[in-house]
């Protein structure tokens, strides 16, 4: 049970409690929304500019979307709540005594900032289980930066392929392997292999992108191990139908820049892509609590620290146990209980007591399985198929933060749909210096 405490000693009589919310992810986005009606001053802080609608990263990353189709910079998201300010930094200390944090701003330095409450949302990382080395040959998916990451590295696959008269180097381009089956690796293999039998079909002159070899590896017994079994399966049966190979039961062991080494057998390959686990945010160690294996706090039923009952962790970065089961890191449990430490702030604020703890509500699980496929479980009951994909179409659509981001992302499926083609096949150049511009002209000159 929360405990009374005596939040504003030496306040001035006009002066507001300050709330301070880390993070600009669902369920800081949620926090903050639910705060609008109350008297009190929202600070919420990111290091980033923009709110990111993470269920589709897979989709910048395989080329059918843009990066700003799925996200929308904060200040226009929350634009009409007059109570809210936002804060482009990052937050590198914590000082819970003394209810402070510090930020760092670019250009401005450290900054130290005052709260009455605190929340923490800072979502997770990719974790790659002790071999932090791996990252630098297989990218993870968490922002806009690792989805133009991984897009640059496959459609670059395909341009080295063409270009190598090596046929074993050609190979190893056009071999992709994705470690990891839960939903994002699953949904990026479904995608990728759409990509290969569809959009690049008649793209090359050299190769055929049809060739390519998709390989999905699992540690676990089965694809998607949050779904049912049942579930699972199908999704296992679609993919090898669009050409996915699926190889569960299998650790990497190793990963460099010519493949993996997993379950004993190297796998060549010049794109490994990491879809596996993920580890809290690194600012859950600054707070100095209990964590659990991931490192994700430990919170108390009203999802406060304990010990701390004005400070909250939420989304990804807490571990909530409900019915002797984790609460899942899904978009939705995030914002569900972004919303209640919302609430719950302003109803102390107002003086109120808290009703309940927190519980989750899950309205279901859902994972889109390439075109025209998808499985959904809610309860009982278990759907896959082409009508469940249309489900799926429709609730991502309107959970996307803006009108705006509905109407892009509506019409780029609609022409992908029909045409087949994506419209964001980008390669990111790396920066280049003068002298190395000079460099090439002189070469290329007759």
């Amino acid at each position: 049970m929360l405990t009374k405490t005596h939040l504003f000693e030496n306040r001035g009589p006009d002066e507001r409690p300050r709330i301070v919310i880390i993070g600009a992810g669902f369920a800081g986005v949620a926090a903050a929304r639910a705060l609008r009606k109350c008297d009190a001053e929202v600070l919420l802080i990111d290091r980033r500019n923009h709110h990111i609608f993470q269920p589709l990263l897979y989709q910048v990353a395989t080329a059918v979307l843009a990066p700003s189709e799925i996200a929308a910079p904060i200040r226009q998201v929350e634009a009409k709540q007059a109570n809210l300010n936002v804060a482009l930094g990052e937050v590198v200390g914590v000082d819970l005594n003394r209810r402070t944090v510090e930020v760092v701003s670019p250009g401005i330095g450290v900054r130290e900032v005052r709260f009455d409450f605190l929340v923490v949302a800072t979502g997770m990382r990719p974790s790659y289980f002790g071999h932090d080395e791996f990252a630098a040959y297989a990218p993870g998916l968490k922002n806009l930066a690792d989805a133009e990451t991984i897009r640059t590295k496959i459609l670059s696959a395909f341009e080295m392929a063409e270009a190598t008269d090596d046929e074993n180097e050609r190979a190893r381009y056009m071999n992709f392997v994705l470690v990891g089956a839960g939903p994002t690796g699953v949904e990026l293999a479904a995608s990728l292999a759409d990509m290969v039998r569809v959009t690049l079909r008649r793209n090359f002159r050299q190769i055929d992108p049809a060739m390519s070899t998709i390989t999905l590896l699992e540690g676990g017994d089965r694809v998607l191990p949050s779904f049912a079994p049942s579930l699972s399966e199908r999704a296992a049966r679609h993919l090898a139908r669009i050409g996915v190979t699926v190889m569960t039961g299998v650790k990497v062991e190793n990963v460099d820049a010519h493949g993996v080494i997993a379950g004993g057998k190297r796998i060549e390959s010049a794109t490994v892509l990491w879809t596996a686990g993920v580890a809290a945010s690194p600012i859950i160690k600054l707070l100095d609590v209990k964590t659990d294996r991931a490192g994700r706090a430990l919170v108390e039923p009203f999802l406060n620290l304990h010990g701390w009952p004005y400070v909250f962790v939420t989304g990804d970065t807490a571990s909530i146990q409900q019915d002797g089961r984790p609460v899942p890191g899904v978009a939705q449990a995030a914002i569900q209980q972004g919303r209640y430490v919302g609430r719950l702030i302003a109803d102390q604020i107002r003086g109120r007591e808290p009703k309940r703890p927190f519980r989750y509500r899950d309205k279901g699980n859902m994972a889109v399985v390439g075109r025209n496929y998808a499985i959904l479980e809610a309860g009982h009951l278990r759907m896959s198929g082409f009508l469940t994909w249309l489900v799926w179409v429709f609730i991502h659509l309107m959970a996307l933060p803006q009108m705006q981001n509905r109407w892009r992302v509506q019409s780029q499926w609609l022409w992908s749909y029909l045409t087949g083609q994506r419209s964001s096949r980008l390669i990111s150049e790396a920066p280049q210096s003068p002298n190395v511009a000079v460099t090439a002209k002189q070469t290329i000159a007759p």
